[in-house]
């Protein structure tokens, strides 16, 4: 395997704390697929067959669910390093629970579930630290998708934006930063309308709350933003 791809996949969770040598022998038994998606292309939709545990190696794409209308509910937006369909990989159900749309042009390697818990044929001693950071990925993902379900649960729509920009606040630890998602993927990813996703953040912005250019935001008002969170 090429050593840039070695080096950079040693940052993704799944392979934490493999050295470069073990990561390229095991890699011979994983035998993965590499795959190049074009921007606005589907890596996966929601229903088809599962085509393995992806791992993005460069670009950014999007995790959603898909309504029979054409409506979008923004799941997680996915960066380089970052893993999906991790958590159908060793269900019964082989089918896509969702789809995956490269924002960017991307490219994306796959991996075989079978694979990875099957046994190694190079006798890698690393095996079992890439299966416990399966395991590790499996439960922080499980944890977050709670949290998700808690989130989206949310009815008000300021307390929907609060509690986001807080998420972002605490991600970014300063009051200004850029956000993940674009003005439309954010109105998916809050389940709302863009239009009153729009209307409400003029309302803060007016009320001194935010400022707000493009996707860039500035938390003027940090104890109000957390009321408006309650």
């Amino acid at each position: 395997m090429d050593a840039n791809i070695i080096k950079f996949l040693r940052s993704s969770p799944i392979f934490q704390g493999i050295s470069p040598d073990a990561l390229d022998t095991m890699l011979d038994c994983l035998k993965p697929k590499i795959s190049n998606y074009k921007k606005n292309s589907y890596i996966a939709v929601e229903g088809e067959p599962y085509t393995g545990l992806g791992i993005l190696l460069s670009g950014e794409a999007s995790v959603m669910k898909e309504g029979a209308s054409g409506s979008r509910i923004i799941m997680a937006v996915i960066g380089p390093g970052d893993l999906f369909g991790e958590m159908i990989a060793f269900s019964p159900k082989q089918d896509w629970p969702a789809s995956v749309l490269a924002q960017t042009p991307c490219s994306v390697m796959f991996l075989s579930p079978e694979k990875i818990i099957g046994e190694c044929t190079n006798a890698c001693a690393s095996n079992k630290l890439l299966i416990k950071n399966m395991l590790a990925i499996l439960s922080t993902k499980a944890l977050m998708l709670n949290q998700r379900v808690e989130y989206l649960a949310i009815k008000g729509m300021r307390e929907k934006i609060s509690v986001y920009l807080l998420e972002q606040y605490k991600i970014n630890k300063k009051n200004t930063f850029t956000l993940p998602l674009k003005r439309n993927e954010l109105a998916d990813f809050l389940n709302v309308s863009r239009t009153a996703l729009s209307r409400e953040l003029g309302r803060m912005r007016d009320e001194g709350i935010i400022e707000f250019y493009r996707t860039s935001v500035k938390i003027n008002n940090l104890n109000v933003l957390r009321k408006g969170a309650e």
